[in-house]
This record gives structure tokens, sequence and C-alpha cells, in this order.
């Protein structure tokens, strides 16, 4: 059960913009990764806590901030409630899309899972629907991935899997790489891994 935590920034001045303390694992479900959110103050920020089934699709997630709160999950495409903690202004959303996504390292990981692809695969197409932070504001955005290339590096416990992706954003086509190795991100735009203290779960079969 992989366990650490990530610093999140804004990839443009690399000002940190929170800590994000975190544990996921395999389960019988699928996949679970959950994970509280503070300031670089020390203040509390909010929280995630995404469940996948085995082929990488969402089975719940819930999200939080201060003022915000959303419940998901895949539904005819995928499908959402939106609200803030009195419940009183709750509002539902439902797109034609294939899972969620986010400021959390949680999504990257999640869409690798769901895509599944090898070194050999062409790009592929994927349409998320995106929780703005810290409002958790849901737009629709179309991204392409490929994986372009799978290393293993020698370490103190065995071999560990490097998957190097590239990210393209399909309405402005501004292109990231993102590093994963298991269910950890290694590094990608925004997000640097701070601690870990497992090794991290092998990726599905």
């Amino acid at each position: 059960m992989p366990r650490g935590s990530y610093t999140l920034f804004d990839p443009h001045d690399h000002t940190p913009l929170a800590h994000e303390h975190f544990q996921c694992a395999p389960g019988p479900s699928g996949w679970r990764y959950v994970s509280q959110l503070t300031a670089p103050t020390g203040d509390h920020l909010g929280s995630v806590d995404l469940t996948l089934d085995t082929l990488g699709r969402p089975l719940r997630l819930e999200l939080h901030t201060a003022s915000w709160q959303v419940r998901g999950a895949a539904l005819d495409g995928v499908t959402w409630v939106r609200t803030d903690p009195t419940g009183h202004h709750a509002t539902e959303g439902n797109v034609r899309a294939h899972a969620f996504t986010g400021t959390s390292p949680a999504f990257l990981i999640a869409t690798a899972r769901l895509l599944r692809l090898t070194p050999s695969t062409a790009a592929t197409r994927v349409r998320l629907v995106d929780f703005t932070h810290p409002v958790l504001a849901p737009r629709t955005v179309d991204q392409s991935w490929a994986l372009l290339k799978r290393e293993a590096h020698a370490t103190d416990n065995g071999p560990l899997t490097v998957d190097e992706y590239q990210v393209t954003a399909l309405d402005t086509g501004e292109q990231h790489p993102v590093h994963l190795t298991g269910d950890v991100v290694l590094a990608a735009p925004g997000i640097d891994l701070d601690d870990l203290d497992s090794p991290p779960s092998p990726p599905p079969e």
C-alpha cells in the first residue's frame, strides 16, 4: 500500500499550492486512492477519495474543498452531483465521457489504468470531466495519451518500471510529459513526489 505525499504547484511560476498526503492500493473492486490536502501554511484544504473498478472506470468519486463537494461515478458516461456543504445548492451533471480528472495525481494514475497503453499502442483519445480547483466547477476536456517508453530501473527492492506518457490537450495542442511507476506519479506538470513510504503497487495486467 503506497503511502506518501506530493507537492502541488503552479506549473507556470512554481508557486506552491498544496501538499497532498495520500495512500492507495489495489482492492477487491479494483483500486482506491484517498488523500488529504493542506495549504503551505498547514491549513486543511480538502480531500480526494477515488475508487476504480478492475477496468479503470470510476466506481465512486468524492472531492471536498472548503466550500464545495462533488460525488460522482461512471453511469451513462459519467454522472455527478456538486453541492455546497449545506446541500442547499446541489446541481447534477452527466456527460458522455470516459472518466474524471482534476488537480490530484490520482486522476493521472486513473486515466493510465483506464487506457492500459503499451509503447506499441497508437495515441489514444479520451474525454474527461475536469473539476477545477478550488470551486470544483466541471468542464469537459479532450486529451490524447501516448505511452512513449517503458524503462526498468534497478533499485534496492528490485527493478522499478517507469512509464513516460505524452499527454496532449486537444483544444490547445499543448503537450506535457507524465512519468508514472505503478500507482505513483513520479513527475508531471504541477506535481512533485516528496516522499514515498513503500513501493508502488504494480499496474493491472
